[in-house]
């Protein structure tokens, strides 16, 4: 959404700022208020946005087409699917074979790693040890 409007109280073309609004160390909400005048906006639907028309540059013609790495299941064995890896912010570790590894190496003992049964499961991975 723009952040452009057109201030009724200064008549200017300008910039919406939002700050946020706290009570002690809570967030509680946010202020919207005219970058030039600084005139407070109560709701979203009070800011006198500028709208502009687009034009459109490109189109779906002019993008590039998908690049498939992969062919068909030619991924499916990849270390970073594998049980035994385990991922740190200063290397990729195999704890079968203990060693660092890049997460598109292959080896002959791939397990692959168990789907997770629920949502909350896919976003935290289980955590395991290092040795």
């Amino acid at each position: 959404m723009s952040r452009e409007i057109r201030c009724p109280n200064c008549g200017q073309e300008t910039l919406l700022l939002r700050e946020p609004v706290y009570e002690g160390f809570a967030k509680v909400g946010e202020q919207r208020k005219c970058s030039g005048c600084g005139q407070i906006f109560a709701t979203e639907d009070d800011v006198p946005y500028v709208s502009r028309k687009t034009t459109a540059v490109f189109t779906a013609k002019d993008r590039s087409a998908a690049v498939k790495v992969f062919e068909a299941h030619e991924a499916d064995r990849l270390c970073r699917y594998c049980v035994h890896y385990t991922v740190n912010p200063f290397r990729q570790w195999c704890g079968l074979h203990r060693k660092e590894v890049e997460a598109t190496d292959t080896c002959s003992r791939f397990e692959r790693m168990p789907e997770p049964e629920s949502e909350a499961e896919a976003e935290t991975p289980p955590a395991k040890p290092l040795f």
